[in-house]
């Protein structure tokens, strides 16, 4: 059993989804072991996105990131970060293939409605980040 971290960002959480692409989770296969509704700081969203700190996008990325509250949760099931990413799809929404979270949601490659942990090693250290142990069930 894999486990990976999903944050439904600020544009998604505006738009009243957040029901909608946590069934989508549960739909396929998805247990959501741990989940919270939480407004970053912005030494949260740097810190989270400190692997992009060198990046030309880094500061729009934490302006966007503090700029509404976030639904961030723990999925559990097999195979569970490579499922999650195929269900998100492609960062860029135009080229995301219909029916996933951000062809359906998002806005463009900035306001792209949801991230998800890239592997299994920063799955942990990403739930880490925002859950203790006892908070995932």
């Amino acid at each position: 059993m894999q486990q990976t971290l999903s944050i439904i960002k600020p544009d998604a959480v505006a738009k009243g989804v957040i029901g909608k692409i946590l069934d989508r989770f549960e739909t396929n296969g998805l247990r959501i072991a741990a989940t919270k509704k939480v407004q970053l700081s912005r030494q949260d969203a740097e810190a989270f996105y400190a692997v992009h700190a060198n990046r030309p996008f880094f500061n729009d990325l934490v302006d966007f990131m503090i700029s509404g509250p976030v639904v961030i949760s723990v999925l559990e099931g097999e195979n569970a970060v490579l499922k999650n990413r195929e269900l998100m799809g492609a960062t860029n929404p135009k080229e995301a293939e219909a029916g996933t979270i951000r062809a359906d949601f998002a806005e463009n490659i900035d306001a792209n409605a949801v991230h998800g942990s890239d592997s299994v090693e920063n799955a942990a250290i990403e739930i880490a980040f925002f859950f203790s142990g006892r908070e995932i069930s």
